[in-house]
Formats: C-alpha cells, structure tokens, sequence
C-alpha cells in the first residue's frame, strides 16, 4: 500500500493514479472529500479517500488508524502536501507564516513519524519526500514557503542520521519534481502526469544506495566532491560517479 499526501489535486492525484496504475492500493489524504473523490474515480478502484489535515497530528493520527484498518502494510509514503502562500513578512501576522510551515514541514514529521512507526515492525519501506530548491535563492513574498520547503530536506537528513544504521532497509530520500502547471505552479510548467512518472519510479525502487539521495525531476542530483577527494579518486583511480536517470517517459 502506498500513501500520498495532497492526493486531492495537481501532483499528488497524478501520484496516485500512476502507483495504483502500478498495482497498489493507494490511501490518499487530502483536507476535502470532493477532489479525492475525483481521484478516485480515475483509480480504476485501487484508491482510498482519506480526509485529513496533514498539519494537524492528531488528524494525521488518525488519518493512520484508518489506513490500518484496509489492511496490508504501508510500503510507500510520498510527502506531498503543501502550500504556496505568498505575502510581505510585514503585510501578516506570524501565525499566518506558521501556516506554511505547519503543512509544508509540520505535515511531512507528521506523516513520517506515522509511517515510520509501522514501517519499522517490518524493518524495510519506502519514503520520498517531496520538496524544492527554493530555499537556495528565495523569491520576494516567498519566504515562509522557502523556509519550510528549505527545513524539509533537512528534516530528511536528520531523520536518516536517527534512523539509517539501525533500519538500512527503510529507504528515504528527496525528491524536487520541478515547477508545475499546476495551480501552485507555473503555467508553462511540467505538466503533473509527467512528474508524476519520474516520482512514481523513483518511490517503486527500493535500494538502498537510494537512501539520503537527491532528485531533480528525472535526475539524481549528487553530492559536490571537494578537491581533495577528487584527487584522491585520481589517484586511486577510482571511476566517477554517474548521476542515475528515472526511464518513465
């Protein structure tokens, strides 16, 4: 079973609809019915509305304990939700700014901290967490989005360091979809279904050199090499590293 955060809309109904496409039964949670409904009735069956707050942990809570009564364990869990608000730090107050980052990361400790919990009885599963670049150079009015989304990776760095050693076999990571015509997007964006290939094949690998990796769109992102381990690698002759590519088309 895979669960999706945001499963409502945009990316996260193209999630869905291509992990179900895929053969999973798809739990998908979002904070109205009706556009979970609409995904549903795209899913050929193999999708779950759940409604659910994901910057409420309580509602996420039980959001969970719903999930657990379908049945079959949770394999996959793509964070998704977000918001985008845009505003002058001084035009709002902060709990207006909290709002951002209560959904954007407050949603992914959330849900990770109730996937996980499962996950670990098992001793393997599947995260991917959904997030940007827009921490690096953040845009006028942009700043509690590019906090929250910028807190996020962290979020998954430090998860890995608490959890890594002693579950290899759970398997996280990050994953920037691009910006996409979507409603939060860019009109000239990526189109969502096309995302959604590359996110989908990337969360269906379970490997564990995926874990703590970075991808952008369709490729992995690797970590810069200082110059003394570039020489070190010449000199071992070491053979260098190949960035991988998602193949959905």
């Amino acid at each position: 079973m895979a669960v999706i955060t945001g499963a409502g809309a945009g990316l996260g109904r193209a999630l869905s609809l291509r992990l179900a496409a895929a053969g999973l039964t798809v739990a998908g949670l979002g904070r109205r019915l009706e556009p979970l409904e609409e995904t549903g009735a795209a899913a050929d069956g193999r999708f779950v509305p759940i409604v659910a707050d994901v910057a409420d942990a309580a509602a996420v809570r039980a959001a969970f304990a719903q999930i657990d009564t379908l049945g079959g364990d949770i394999a996959i869990l793509i964070n998704n939700a977000a918001i985008y608000e845009r505003f002058d730090f001084l035009a709002e107050p902060p709990e207006v700014y909290m709002r951002s980052v209560n959904v954007n990361l407050g949603g992914t400790i959330a849900c990770c901290h109730q996937a996980l919990s499962r996950m670990v009885e098992r001793g393997n599963g599947r995260i991917v967490n959904v997030t940007t670049f827009a921490d690096l150079a953040p845009l006028p009015g942009s700043s509690a989005y590019s906090v929250s989304k910028g807190a996020g990776r962290i979020f998954t760095r430090a998860l890995i360091a608490d959890m890594g050693d002693r579950f290899p076999d759970i398997v996280i990571n990050d994953w920037i979809p691009g910006a996409l015509a979507t409603q939060m997007g860019i009109a000239d964006g990526i189109v969502p279904e096309q995302a959604a290939a590359w996110g989908a094949e990337l969360a269906l690998q379970h490997d564990r050199s995926l874990m703590g990796t970075l991808f952008d769109r369709d490729r992995e992102v690797l970590p810069p090499r200082s110059l003394k381990g570039r020489i070190r690698d010449l000199v071992l002759f070491q053979p260098k590293r190949v960035a991988r590519v998602m193949n959905s088309a």
